[in-house]
């Protein structure tokens, strides 16, 4: 059996990064920046008041309480009209532009108007003092012209994209999305929801994969159910090959399996044919169709699943420029005893991971057959239990957060 690390090193130096384009930034959410990011403009690119309040001289406030005359009201998205002079304030509203003599701004709260009436002023009633630049914020204040807002190789989540959105970037360079497709083979699968004859069963694998790779911010692309028809087959392989940056199988992997997807896949992909030191997801093909990827995962249910983080995930998101692309490991907590025989592997065990007095436990989440999809469902986290007898409880366990 091939080490877990030795397997995985080779899928993921066949798993180069793709050419870095341009992306709209509406459209780059999880995507990596393949170039530096550098400000163009001041963000505030003008002054502006943080607060509901008046824009005054700070030296006119000097001694509180003090009446000044209101010249001026001053909306966000609109430019002051009045310069602020001795003994005079303007309304202003949160984010508009601090109007010219002003240097401070008190928030309305500390604040009483008297309404103009019988050709009086409108004035207002200051009852603090404040200092220069009192609820100011400055241009510049969070990111200056010419500053480097964002490495290359970040990760870009909704902040992100918010932040490039106010520095008035409509594109922005990364490593694009890819396209995977998943395929399921296989005549006794069905997926119609009709009622099952002797034999059949339903095709879970597919839906489960095509939601692993959304979940992995690639565009999942559904290559649909073919029958056990070497001609079917091939088409839709071939089909996906060219239309996707990598393909996902599941099924007709293991050692002295004849499978249909295994004699299409000699035929027209370099593949290697695997059974790595793991438990479950033991069987493992990869290889590739010119340059995408090709990724042949166990069929059962379990496995696949697993396989899919071990594996595709990582070779997945390598691809996509990711600098980090497998998950951290953290360490938790046996909360009971998570046993296991000794045979040469690692075990993956379906845990529920939580998080209690500041460190996390892990409990196991059922059934630990490769077949038992309910258990995986119920887990978010796989502990890694070396070779051996297992994990007792209140020892530590090497653990993958999954979800």
């Amino acid at each position: 059996m091939l080490p877990l690390d030795a397997a995985r090193e080779f899928v993921l130096e066949r798993c180069g990064r793709r050419r870095p384009a341009l992306c709209r930034v509406a459209d780059a959410l999880g995507l990596v920046t393949a170039a530096e990011i550098v400000a163009a403009e001041d963000i505030p690119s003008f002054p502006n008041t943080a607060m509901d309040g008046f824009a005054v001289r700070s030296e006119d406030v000097a001694i509180a309480p003090c009446e000044l005359r209101v010249v001026e009201t001053i909306a966000a998205g609109h430019a002051p009209e009045v310069t602020v002079g001795a003994g005079e304030a303007s309304r202003i509203m949160t984010g508009a532009i601090i109007p010219p003599g002003a240097d401070a701004v008190v928030m309305v709260e500390r604040t009483i108007v008297t309404p103009a009436e019988n050709g009086s002023d409108e004035t207002v009633r200051v009852e603090i003092s404040v200092p220069p630049g009192n609820h100011v914020r400055p241009a510049g204040d969070d990111i200056r012209a010419g500053e480097l807002v964002f490495q290359a190789g970040t990760v870009l989540t909704a902040g992100h994209l918010g932040v490039l959105c106010s520095l008035g970037m409509t594109d922005v360079e990364v490593y694009p999305r890819l396209r995977v497709g998943v395929i399921s083979t296989g005549d006794e699968l069905v997926d119609d929801g009709s009622p099952l004859r002797p034999g059949q069963i339903r095709d879970s694998n597919r839906r489960t994969l095509l939601s692993l790779l959304k979940r992995a911010d690639v565009e999942p692309v559904d290559l649909g159910l073919a029958p056990d028809d070497l001609d079917a087959i091939t088409e839709a392989i071939s089909s996906g090959a060219a239309t996707c940056d990598a393909i996902v199988t599941s099924g007709g992997v293991s050692m002295g399996d004849f499978d249909y997807v295994k004699a299409v896949l000699d035929r027209i992909a370099d593949m290697r044919w695997m059974q790595v030191a793991i438990k479950p997801a033991k069987p493992l093909a990869f290889g590739t169709i010119g340059d995408v990827p090709v990724f042949g995962l166990p069929g059962n249910p379990v496995s696949s699943m697993v396989s899919f983080e071990l594996f595709a995930r990582p070779g997945l998101r390598s691809m996509m420029g990711h600098p980090h692309p497998m998950r951290p490991t953290v360490v938790a907590t046996a909360a009971e005893d998570l046993l296991r025989r000794t045979d040469g592997k690692t075990h993956f065990m379906r845990v529920h991971a939580a998080h209690v007095d500041g460190g996390v436990e892990v409990r196991s989440a059922g059934g630990q057959g490769s077949h038992m999809l309910w258990a995986m469902a119920k887990s978010n986290a796989l502990a890694v239990v070396p070779d051996g007898d297992g994990v007792r409880a209140g020892e530590p366990v090497d653990v993958l957060l999954i979800d």
